[in-house]
C-alpha cells in the first residue's frame, strides 16, 4: 500500500529536520520532538477514525482535487482552492485519501516543531504549573490541538504556516526564507490572517522594549500598508466583499448571515450574535464547557478548555499588567495576534465544533504570553534568592 511508503518517506523527513534544528539551536529537545511526532499520529489514526464515521471536509478536498479537470496551476488560488492545489500532484500521481491525510497531519506536526522552537528560543526558563507539570510539555501535548492539525484541509497548513512564521519573526533578518515561506502559507489558507499577523509584528515592533531605529520602524509600516494594498482584494474576498460599495455595512450583513448558518451546522449552535463582547470572547477561547458539550468530542474537548481556564487565571492579576505593559516585541506581537483574530472570529462564529477546530490556530499565541509571565516571574525569584541566572531574553 502506498500509505506505508508515505509514512517511510515521512518518516525520515521527520528525522532530516529535527537533526538539522539539533545543529542550530542547543537547546533542542530531540527526543521531546521525536516523542511529539508519535502522539501526534495516534491523533492522525483517531480522526481518520473519526472520519469513517463523520462528514468531514478532507473527503470533500480529495474528491474534488481527484475529479478536477484543471491543470495544477489552473486549480491554484486561496483559502480552499490551496489546499486543493497543495494536495493536486499527490492525487494525480495516485495517491490514496488515507496517504494524502498523512501527508497533511506532518504539516500539522512541523508546525508544532516551529511551535517549540518559538517558545523555548525565547523562554530558556522552565515552569511548572499545577505544582509538578512541565508547561512547555503540556502546551505541545494538548490533545485538541493535535486532534484538529492532522487531517487533509486548512486546520494542519495554517497551523504550520503561523508557527514558521513567528518563528522566523524572531530574527528577520537570518530567517527571511523562512518569514517569507510561512508568510505565504498563511496568506494562501487565509488571507485576512495573515493581515492580523502584519498588523500584531508592526505594532509589537513599534511598542516593544526593545531599542528599534524610527526608520526601520516606518520601513516595517510601510510593508504592512503596501501588503494590504496589493491584498486587499484577497482579504476582501473571504467575506465577498470586494465589489463592495459599503464595507462596513456589508461585513455586518455576512456576519449575521455567517454566524446564523454555523449556529444551524452540526446541531451545536450558539447564539454568538446575541451576546456582548465579553461573553463572545470567553465563548471563543474557553467552550465548549462541560454543560453545553456537544457530543463526545466536546466533552473530551471541555476538559481541554478547562486546562486553558486555569491557565488563564494564572494572568489576571495587576502583576500581569505592569509585565505586558514593559514586555519585549515578541510578547506583545503575541498577544495582539491573539486578540485581533479572536476578535474578528466572534463575529462568525456561531457553533461549538467549528469554534474548537478554528481557535485551534491563535491559542499558541496566548499560551506564549501566558508562558512568559509565569517565567519572568520565576526569574525575578531566583534572582531575589540570588541565584545567577541568564537572561529571560537572550539574544
Amino acid at each position: 500500500m502506498d500509505i506505508i511508503l508515505v509514512f517511510v518517506v515521512l518518516l525520515i523527513a521527520t528525522q532530516v529536520l529535527l537533526n538539522s534544528l539539533a545543529k542550530k539551536h542547543l537547546f533542542f529537545n530531540k527526543k521531546l520532538l521525536n516523542y511529539l511526532y508519535f502522539y501526534h499520529l495516534v491523533f492522525f489514526l483517531v480522526y481518520y477514525t473519526y472520519t469513517i464515521y463523520n462528514p468531514s471536509d478532507s473527503k470533500f478536498y480529495y474528491l474534488f482535487t481527484e475529479e478536477s479537470s484543471l491543470d495544477w496551476f489552473g486549480i491554484l488560488d486561496t483559502n480552499n482552492g490551496f489546499i486543493h492545489f497543495l494536495a493536486y500532484p499527490f492525487v494525480k500521481i495516485g495517491l490514496s485519501y488515507e496517504s494524502l491525510m498523512l501527508i497533511f497531519s506532518w504539516f500539522g506536526y512541523v508546525g508544532f516543531v516551529f511551535a517549540y522552537l518559538f517558545m523555548r528560543e525565547n523562554i530558556p526558563i522552565n515552569v511548572k504549573v499545577f505544582k509538578k507539570y512541565d508547561l512547555l510539555t503540556l502546551l505541545l501535548f494538548l490533545p485538541n490541538m493535535h486532534f484538529w492539525t492532522v487531517s487533509l484541509g486548512k486546520g494542519s497548513v495554517i497551523f504550520m504556516g503561523l508557527m514558521i512564521f513567528t518563528y522566523a519573526v524572531k530574527s528577520p533578518y537570518r530567517r527571511w526564507f523562512l518569514l517569507i515561506f510561512g508568510g505565504f502559507f498563511v496568506y494562501m489558507v487565509r488571507p485576512h490572517v495573515m493581515l492580523f499577523m502584519l498588523v500584531s509584528v508592526t505594532a509589537g515592533l513599534w511598542f516593544g522594549k526593545e531599542k528599534m531605529s524610527t526608520g526601520l520602524k516606518f520601513l516595517i509600516v510601510i510593508a504592512s500598508i503596501g501588503f494590504l494594498a496589493a491584498a486587499s482584494n484577497s482579504i476582501l474576498a473571504v467575506a465577498k466583499l470586494e465589489n463592495s460599495e459599503n464595507v462596513i455595512s456589508d461585513f455586518e450583513t455576512f456576519a449575521e448571515s455567517r454566524s446564523q448558518g454555523l449556529s444551524e451546522k452540526a446541531g451545536s449552535g450558539v447564539a454568538m450574535s446575541n451576546y456582548p463582547l465579553p461573553v463572545k470572547l470567553f465563548t471563543f477561547w474557553f467552550r465548549p464547557l462541560f454543560v453545553d458539550s456537544p457530543g463526545v468530542l466536546g466533552i473530551f474537548s471541555s476538559f481541554e478548555n478547562f486546562i486553558y481556564l486555569l491557565l488563564f487565571a494564572k494572568i489576571c492579576n495587576k502583576r500581569f499588567i505592569k509585565f505586558y505593559r514593559n514586555s519585549v516585541y515578541m510578547v506583545k506581537m503575541s498577544a495582539i495576534a491573539f486578540l485581533l483574530t479572536s476578535f474578528a472570529m466572534t463575529f462568525v462564529m456561531s457553533n461549538l465544533g467549528i469554534i474548537m477546530r478554528q481557535k485551534s490556530m491563535v491559542m499558541y499565541f496566548a499560551f506564549f504570553v501566558i508562558y512568559y509571565f509565569l517565567a519572568q516571574e520565576e526569574y525575578d525569584k531566583q534572582q531575589k534568592r540570588g541565584l545567577v541566572l541568564n537572561d529571560i531574553t537572550p539574544s
